[in-house]
């Protein structure tokens, strides 16, 4: 992948994780998964967190964001 296609799909990462970060502390919770998606099914969001907090403290941050969507 080229150098800019990467810039372009980091800065719409950044750009997705900013709208789901409703108070824009540069933290997304489960509630804002939530009231993003609202019809994201509990088993979803139960993976996501499994697999993409991995410090386990209940939220993402941007990097962890990055982490899980690539």
């Amino acid at each position: 992948m080229s150098e800019e296609l990467v810039g372009e799909r980091l800065a719409r990462l950044r750009g997705d994780f900013a709208a789901i970060d409703a108070d824009g502390d540069g933290y997304i919770t489960e509630r804002e998964f939530r009231e993003h998606f609202p019809g994201l099914p509990a088993e979803a969001l139960g993976a996501l967190s499994r697999d993409g907090d991995a410090d386990g403290d209940g939220r993402f941050s941007l990097e962890e964001f990055l982490r899980l969507m690539s």
